[in-house]
């Protein structure tokens, strides 16, 4: 049906506000059918996947250090904010601009608020109550960025109502092969975001936050990548191809995407491609060259990068992708291929030499794990090198799928080569230190700080900070068992474990600061100069708002 003044294109999702710098920002949107997108006079076309519309306006010329309001108009008419809207307007805030810079960060959402039973026991979603907090307050205390550290969605863990769809749809196709009450393909992936993102104060959030993603394991499939033997596992199944390239299409039509660049969109080739089809009168559909990236990018991880940089003045954003372009080769096990750690490695000397005073390292996963947890990890992986393909390594295998020991600490040589990157850019080796080293990661459900001592011989200050889950739970054995990771006694008992196999030792030392903490929960970084303070704040079970239970200094500024 061809839109008319009484039947105009519909807003499905967003506006998000992705990449911002102190002159341009992008704006991504889904509609519901072909369209000409509109922000501050900035046009685009939507483009088509699979049935769907979407665009990702880059609006540039805009001024350093300012503040600008904008709507969304579809085919010239206005579509957001909505008419009936309780918050501030939405708009574009640009980098250079007075006060400290603030940064939000969490990970792991699950759904939203409206579509979660109350039976399943999940506390108030800390993302709603972190916009509603945002929007009564003045605009110079709200955050300058939002760092989302993966599982936005949860392609394995499926709300009631998600599942009764894909019950109904796959009744409809008898002939599709497809797991039981997961996600099996790109139109299946689009319920997910649809239930994730539709949210009104998320919505709004989402709108007036710039925001950076990277995913994690449930973006695609619980375990993912966790080992040579999981990989070798799940791709026999007669509906991984579907499930992956499923997975990576949405990922990049949804989150990749955004953030890149106005530069890098200019010289990303899939991009481009897409922007030719779009100028066409034509509707053409790019659901199967996007299918083909996927499949291309899941077979040979080195053809695509997830990872990137994002530049904030005196901070420096560098986001690892720490699941997709994994080695899992048992006997050269690496978190990174050896081009992306160079890659990695190289931006963080950049960062340095251009005199940013906080080199912050995103990756879903947690670098510096509880002392004990760490320890098994080494200890697992060792007993997984030495007797691959014996009944010992098969034994070490299940224990490493069962209890999800996949993080940094798994991957050993990945785990020391950061080490030493991080400690060499805190010593100064590549110029003058920056104040501090900040790695932040989500995954494992509660939020922790902890902090390198050892080397200490180092200018800058490193620390972990694990913040998660947005909207989710611990279950019982996770709380308990983290509390006892960090553990005197635990830290004892699995050092001798790991000496028994001849696991590597580190030379590293770290503390814990603060933590664990429990429940949803947001953390923000608050970075002036080459001060910088960790603010967490929790919400649980009856609460009607965030609870502030962290504010601790990062530096010695």
């Amino acid at each position: 049906m061809a839109p008319t003044a009484a039947n105009p294109p519909a807003l499905l999702l967003g506006p998000l506000l992705r990449h911002v710098d102190p002159v341009s920002a992008t704006v991504w949107v889904e509609t519901d059918r072909p369209c000409v997108v509109d922000v501050l006079g900035r046009t685009a076309r939507t483009f088509c996947v699979a049935g769907h519309h979407y665009a990702l306006v880059v609006v540039e010329d805009l001024e350093p250090g300012s503040t600008t309001p904008y709507e969304v108009r579809l085919d010239d008419v206005r579509v957001w904010p909505p008419a009936d809207s309780e918050f501030p307007p939405s708009r574009i805030r640009t980098a250079g601009g007075p006060g400290p810079f603030r940064l939000a960060f969490g990970s792991c959402r699950y759904a939203s608020p409206r579509t979660v039973e109350e039976s399943e026991g999940i506390p108030p979603d800390a993302l709603d109550l972190y916009a509603q907090q945002i929007a009564a307050q003045p605009e110079d205390r709200w955050p300058d960025a939002l760092v989302l550290l993966g599982d936005q969605v949860y392609a394995d863990e499926l709300t009631k109502q998600t599942k009764s769809l894909l019950h109904r749809r796959r009744d409809r196709h008898a002939g599709q092969v497809a797991p039981e009450d997961e996600v099996a393909d790109f139109e299946e992936y689009t319920r997910l975001y649809y239930e994730s993102w539709q949210d009104p104060q998320v919505r709004w959030l989402l709108s007036t936050i710039p925001s950076s993603m990277i995913f994690d394991d449930h973006e695609m499939i619980d375990d993912w990548n966790t080992s040579a033997a999981w990989r070798a596992t799940a791709s026999r199944e007669p509906w991984w191809t579907g499930r992956i390239t499923g997975g990576l299409v949405s990922y990049w039509v949804y989150q990749h995407l955004g953030n890149l660049s106005p530069q890098e969109l200019d010289a990303n080739e899939t991009w481009q491609a897409i922007q030719d089809m779009a100028e066409d009168d034509e509707v053409r559909d790019a659901e199967p060259m996007l299918r083909g990236m996927a499949e291309l990018a899941d077979a040979e991880p080195a053809t695509i990068r997830w990872s990137f940089v994002r530049h904030w003045g005196d901070a420096r954003l560098l986001m690892i992708d720490s699941r997709a372009g994994r080695v899992l080769e048992e006997q050269h096990r690496r978190m990174l291929d050896e081009e992306e750690f160079a890659w990695v490695e190289a931006a963080m000397r950049r960062a340095v030499d251009e005199g940013v005073e906080h080199l912050i390292l995103g990756t879903s996963l947690p670098w510096l794990l509880p002392h004990a947890i760490h320890n098994l990890e080494r200890w697992n992986e060792t007993l997984n090198v030495r007797h691959h393909n014996r009944w010992r390594g098969r034994i070490a295998e299940k224990v490493r799928q069962g209890a999800d020991l996949e993080h940094w600490a798994a991957f050993g040589h990945s785990f020391e080569r950061l080490g030493a990157a991080l400690t060499s850019v805190a010593r100064g080796d590549h110029g003058r230190a920056p104040a501090t080293a900040l790695v932040l990661s989500g995954d494992v459900h509660h939020a922790y700080a902890a902090e390198l001592v050892e080397p200490g011989d180092l200018e800058a200050r490193v620390h972990q900070l694990t913040v998660s889950p947005l909207h989710n739970q611990a279950p019982h054995p996770i709380r308990v068992g983290f509390k006892i990771g960090w553990s005197r006694t635990a830290r004892r008992w699995t050092e001798r474990l790991a000496r028994f196999a001849k696991a590597e030792p580190t030379d590293l030392r770290w503390d814990k600061q603060a933590g664990p903490f429990f429940g949803n929960q947001i953390g923000e970084l608050v970075l002036e100069g080459r001060g910088a303070r960790f603010l967490l704040s929790v919400s649980e079970i009856g609460d009607t708002s965030l609870r502030q239970v962290l504010d601790t200094p990062l530096s010695d500024a």
